[in-house]
């Protein structure tokens, strides 16, 4: 089970650029000693920016480097970035080259927003990054015709696996129309070219439901997922809000939901009462820890839980 540490971090009305939030946890080991997350607070025009903090790997309730710098600026006018962008999934492929896969945000008419997975390299261990080209790098297509999101990179022997959130349409709620989701697969060699299945690989229970978010682990041959899922309804702090579900596998494709050991649970008061979010879970050496956003999307802060067995 999951061992909560608490809150590690928050975003209060730092700057005009980081104003609020501090949207979708996502760490790496930079070295022996630094796990560098990456997040995304929110401008005060509600926008998301991405930035990073550094931690201590042996203790990573202590923040040891803030330096309240973005790492990339918002694509071009007219681009699938030009409103916001969150930070998702960083892979090493070297000890200086990083890739950090991301989320573009556009601004809709007759939809709230449409979403695209976009690519960022680094050449400095993580430090500055730029974008390869200016397009998306995972877009709606014809046989998924709405939007892409929240992609998780998981890299091993020369195979890359991506999971990420694919729009199946949208469903109107109190006469507004609200998205639904579900986390499908992707596989490629370089991780720039990806072939898309179409393959879902968490089913939502129910219509309505909505899965997103993957961050998967590899333990004894069993591919682990831990993602978050939410109804269609009320989902915004209220009964049917974001909590963290899990699934096994064991070829990396196929899933099994057994959300009853997720290992997690809403805490009785406080920052995670209402709402768990965006998981993502890293490895350091004999521990492995969760970072999560709690209420509000992120409003609440980063939140931190050790897993104990």
């Amino acid at each position: 089970m999951w061992q909560k540490l608490g809150c590690i971090f928050s975003v209060d009305h730092w700057s005009d650029t980081f104003y609020s939030h501090a949207c979708v946890p996502t760490p790496i080991q930079l070295n022996e000693d630094v796990i560098r997350l990456y997040f995304a607070p929110r401008n005060t025009q509600g926008k998301s920016i991405p930035t990073y903090l550094d931690l201590s790997s042996v203790n990573p309730l202590e923040i040891i480097f803030n330096p309240k710098e973005q790492i990339l600026d918002l694509g071009e006018l007219g681009t699938f970035d030009d409103d916001g962008i969150m930070p998702c999934s960083a892979v090493r492929l070297s000890s200086e080259e990083v890739y950090l896969y991301y989320v573009g945000w556009n601004p809709c008419k007759s939809v709230p927003y449409r979403n695209s997975i976009g690519l960022a390299i680094s050449k400095d261990n993580g430090n500055t990054f730029h974008k390869p080209f200016p397009g998306a790098l995972v877009e709606r297509n014809r046989t998924e015709p709405f939007f892409t999101a929240s992609p998780f990179v998981f890299k091993e022997e020369g195979d890359w696996h991506l999971y990420y959130a694919s729009s199946t349409g949208f469903i109107m709620v109190e006469g507004k129309p609200e998205p639904l989701y579900e986390i499908k697969y992707a596989h490629s060699k370089n991780g720039i070219d990806w072939n898309r299945t179409n393959h879902t690989c968490i089913v939502p229970s129910y219509y309505g439901e909505c899965t997103a978010r993957p961050t998967v682990i590899k333990e004894k041959g069993i591919y682990k997922m831990w993602y978050t899922y939410r109804g269609s309804e009320d989902y915004r702090d209220g009964s049917g809000s974001y909590r963290i579900g899990y699934a096994e596998s064991t070829d990396a494709i196929n899933w099994t939901r057994k959300d009853n050991l997720s290992g997690i649970e809403f805490s009785e008061v406080g920052g995670d009462s209402l709402m768990q979010t965006y998981p993502s879970v890293i490895q350091l050496k004999n521990e492995s820890y969760l970072f999560y956003n709690g209420n509000g999307f992120g409003k609440t802060g980063i939140f931190l839980a050790k897993w104990i067995d």
